[in-house]
């Protein structure tokens, strides 16, 4: 296989100086701790290209690529979990920009007190850092196998936070919107660059199906009935739909918008992108199993996290001088624009939630420097996480968990009056406490002793006799006692107070107007009243608002394009 060459080498450093100093130049515009945390100035355009370059990086190429090695298409899934819950964006995401919040965490004090504010903004720091350094083990991983070790995994890993760090402390968020206009558009072209060359080498998608078909008939299945299976896609989609409102970042894809609108179509359409790049990786992968059948490689010797890059390495240098150090540019892209965004995400919320309160009426710099020095800590962090953990799906599935734990008390309180804050540490606590008992070897051995649950696969048991819970029922069990524990304590609790509950309710329900100014997170512009609602439920504290005519047409054509990839994708693979 051939290697960097010196244009490769000379093409990296152009792309990162550049995109260093685009993202340093937006530092002028930062006047004041709003500009910094929560920027509400950005079109269509640029919302679509934040949620998509927010959302995408090369370590989700890299996961759908570790298991197509091994499952085949269905390792697709493992990205496209999220696609189900995508249309419901469409409605989540005025609600976000309506609450006119700096951080979630000022919503979760609304709703409920300042505890629980402090409980999200500790989960919330928690989940960015682990976020990051997922993000920064995918890139580690493929650079490694894209430059065969020349550059070494653990080295890439500290460039390419040195990086987003120079421009993400010194321009926030606004710094993390403009750059990922071009790290967004250098994503697509890094989730395409591959794909046409591989085909080409293993005879186009019927080679690929022929060969591969022939090697294991289970791998062009959409669904893996042992493995990812129908209850899987649906228990997963529903955990991320539950702890996609609890994600920090997600505060700034919705909310940095001029207005609803923006949101709307930057948070759907952004998602839709990044699902249709999914498909890119999942083809791209697939060839790339067939092109090592094809050259007699026996597939248990391919590192699974080096799948992508190595295939890389081994096509694009020789079809165009250069190529290679493109593709690495949009690689570094496509992490860069997710962690510089997360980055702020997470120091917003100890500065914001967790030192301003101790340290209150401080000038606004004085809130900023604090900002940009959580934000190198809470990297710190990540960079440790991926020097720790084992691999990128590893990696996956303890983040994908961390957010719903918080996510189980935003969605009961968006609906139900009666949720208390106890009832919301409650619910945190339990679905915690589950989740942590169902990775224990001697809870999963203890199961394994019931017949039912091993047919009904709750448990299995590996040839070495270890046993394990099954992610999608560790899905099941948390969320469900998350859920039980947040109704019950709330129902033996004594109530909010009805004036605090009417305010955050109020937010929710009052469009943003053209220009109105946010004098202090969570509260009603000034001589705005909120409309009245009529309410499609409504009983026993459940209170569920008829949604409007956009509503339901913005949610229905997410389920069209939803329907589309899903069968379009279908009939690519055959």
């Amino acid at each position: 296989m051939k290697g960097m060459q010196p244009i490769d080498w000379a093409v990296l450093p152009l792309y990162l100086i550049g995109i260093t100093l685009l993202g340093a130049w937006t530092a002028r515009r930062v006047k004041s701790s709003s500009d910094f945390f929560m920027p509400r100035r950005f079109g269509k355009a640029m919302m679509i290209t934040f949620a998509f370059g927010t959302g995408t990086s090369s370590d989700q190429a890299v996961t759908v690529a570790s298991k197509t090695l091994t499952d085949g298409l269905s390792a697709i899934w493992w990205q496209w979990v999220w696609l189900p819950a995508t249309p419901f964006y469409w409605l989540l995401a005025p609600i976000f920009r309506r609450l006119r919040a700096t951080t979630t965490a000022d919503v979760y004090e609304l709703r409920y007190d300042r505890s629980v504010g402090v409980l999200f903004a500790v989960v919330g720091v928690v989940g960015m850092a682990v976020k990051i350094g997922l993000l920064l083990k995918g890139a580690g991983a493929m650079i490694d196998s894209c430059t065969a070790g020349a550059i070494d995994a653990n080295v890439a890993i500290l460039i390419t936070t040195a990086l987003f760090l120079i421009y993400g402390m010194a321009g926030g968020l606004g710094a993390a919107v403009v750059t990922d206009f071009v790290q967004g558009l250098m994503t697509v072209l890094f989730s395409f660059l591959l794909l046409p060359f591989v085909l080409q080498a293993t005879g186009g998608l019927e080679g690929v199906r022929e060969t591969v078909g022939a090697h294991n008939p289970q791998m062009l299945s959409l669904l893996a009935p042992t493995k990812i299976n129908t209850f899987f896609v649906i228990m997963y989609s529903i955990q991320l739909l539950v702890g996609i409102v609890a994600q920090p970042f997600i505060m700034g894809v919705c909310g940095a918008g001029r207005t609803e609108m923006d949101g709307r179509v930057g948070f759907m359409v952004g998602n839709i992108v990044k699902r249709i790049c999914t498909i890119a990786w999942s083809i791209t992968s697939l060839a790339a199993v067939a092109w090592y059948l094809n050259q007699n490689i026996d597939l248990a010797t391919v590192e699974p996290d080096h799948l992508y890059g190595e295939v890389a390495r081994a096509f694009l240098p020789g079809i165009f001088p250069g190529l290679l150090g493109i593709f690495l540019a949009c690689l570094l892209a496509s992490i860069m624009s997710s962690c510089d965004a997360i980055m702020i995400s997470g120091a917003a919320l100890v500065t914001e939630n967790l030192y301003r309160p101790l340290r209150p009426n401080r000038p606004d710099t004085h809130y900023v420097g604090v900002g940009r020095l959580t934000a190198a800590a809470i990297v710190a962090v990540g960079v440790w996480f991926a020097f720790w953990v084992p691999s990128v799906i590893d990696a996956l599935n303890i983040w994908l968990k961390i957010a719903p734990l918080v996510g189980i008390a935003f969605w009961i309180g968006l609906f139900w009056r009666r949720a208390t804050p106890a009832g919301a540490w409650a619910g945190t606590l339990a679905a915690m406490a589950v989740w942590l008992l169902a990775t224990l070897p001697a809870v999963a051995t203890w199961l394994a002793g019931f017949p039912l649950l091993r047919s009904m696969g709750v448990v299995s048991v590996a040839s070495d006799g270890a046993a394990s819970v099954g992610d999608a029922w560790t899905s099941v069990a948390y969320l469900s006692a998350g859920v039980l524990g947040c109704v019950l304590v709330s129902l033996v609790t004594p109530r909010t107070r009805a004036e605090k509950l009417q305010r955050f309710y109020d937010l929710t329900r009052t469009p943003v107007q053209a220009g109105e100014v946010v004098e202090a997170p969570c509260t009603m512009p000034v001589g705005v009243a909120a409309p009245s609602r009529r309410m499609l439920i409504q009983g026993a504290g459940l209170e569920v608002p008829v949604p409007s005519a956009v509503s339901v047409a913005g949610f229905l054509a997410g389920w069209v394009m939803v329907a589309a990839l899903v069968g379009g994708f279908l009939a690519i693979i055959g």
